[in-house]
């Protein structure tokens, strides 16, 4: 109780004045013995003590206490605030102003942690779109200096110089796509048209979308036995059209020849549905997964950028399913394949 840490000013002001008072109580009384002037000397020195001891606490100390919550704050107080300063900080005591600082000071520096992983993902992002950009434009360069050069007169080369460029082109078209997609959802501009509808049915009609594509890795298509009933989700159904083209077209894009793409939904909790996309393709070690759903992330940089794709996909995927307030999980492990899980508002009532 009487830690020095635990006191308010007035607590501390009346526990030294009450000392003071009885060390002046005790020599008055053993140089005159009169009890009346000892008590007088006793309540005199009490009272002169107290009110010294706390106007000195409120008015010195307290008053710089008062300059570090106004730096915390960094405001002009507002009322409430020049009440707290003139009512409730005199009551607090200096461990509780401690925990105070300390709780600010551990703001602050997670404010800087976050500050400085922003500015790493910031550079990172700058890295790898000036990358994603200079490979299609130095590509269509390099094939029209080539043309331009005299290989236009070329038979042989001149229209698969034009593929080529053409190829590059439609892939820079893809990335500025892309990245304003990316800019709507991010900035809320993109609007969630929800509607209800089966999502065995939508899941079908993606599958027969990239039936074709499929077919040259020879991957075939199913929905997972026991998940055929059709199940209602309350969503946009094109937003939803545009997640599943991206998962299955991955799936396809890392899958192995003669492999499988299974998709599977489970009805949660009567709220909510839970959609996966399997396939049993190439996989990702562990270090990857937490940061799969980031722009321009690639696991394996080279291999995936022959592959195609503008490094977004995924980045679109979470932003649309977090636009819908769900989620989104990854589960894979190497050479044995990956599971992409979202969920969805059930359309059952």
């Amino acid at each position: 109780m009487f830690k020095a840490k635990n006191l308010s000013p007035q607590k501390l002001a009346g526990f030294t004045a009450l000392v003071i008072s009885a060390i002046i109580a005790l020599g008055s009384f053993v140089v005159d013995g009169n009890w009346k002037v000892v008590v007088g000397a006793f309540v005199l020195t009490f009272l002169v003590s107290y009110y010294l001891y706390l106007y000195t606490l409120q008015n010195f100390i307290y008053r710089k206490i008062k300059l570090i919550y106004k730096f915390i704050y960094q405001t002009k107080a507002s009322k409430r605030e020049e009440f707290f300063q003139k009512n409730i900080l005199p009551l607090k005591t200096i461990e509780e102003v401690s925990e105070d600082v300390e709780k600010w000071a551990s703001q602050k520096k997670e404010e800087l942690e976050n500050l400085r992983r922003n500015e790493e993902f910031r550079k990172e992002f700058l890295l790898n779109l000036s990358h994603e950009l200079k490979t299609p434009i130095f590509a269509v360069q390099g094939y029209i200096h080539t043309l331009l050069d005299g290989a236009l007169e070329d038979p042989n080369v001149n229209k698969l110089f034009l593929k080529n460029a053409t190829k590059n082109i439609d892939r820079l078209c893809r990335l500025i796509d892309d990245l304003d997609e990316i800019s709507k959802l991010e900035s809320g501009e993109m609007t969630v048209n929800a509607e209800v509808f089966v999502i065995q049915d939508l899941i079908k009609d993606v599958f027969d979308t990239l039936s074709l594509k499929a077919n040259t890795k020879g991957i075939k298509f199913s929905i997972k036995k026991g998940c055929e009933a059709p199940q209602p989700v309350h969503a946009d159904k094109e937003k939803i059209r545009q997640v599943l083209i991206n998962l299955v077209d991955n799936s396809i894009k890392y899958g192995k020849p003669d492999g499988h793409t299974i998709a599977s939904i489970y009805s949660m909790d009567g709220k909510r549905v839970l959609v996966e996309i399997s396939d049993d393709g190439i996989g990702m070690a562990e270090e990857h997964l937490p940061r799969v759903f980031e722009r321009f992330y690639r696991t394996d940089r080279a291999r995936s950028r022959d592959i195609g794709g503008t490094g977004l996909g995924l980045a679109i995927v979470k932003h649309i399913v977090e636009a819908h307030d769900q989620s989104i999980t990854v589960r894979s492990k190497p050479e044995i394949g990956s599971t992409f899980g979202f969920t969805m508002e059930s359309g059952r009532e």
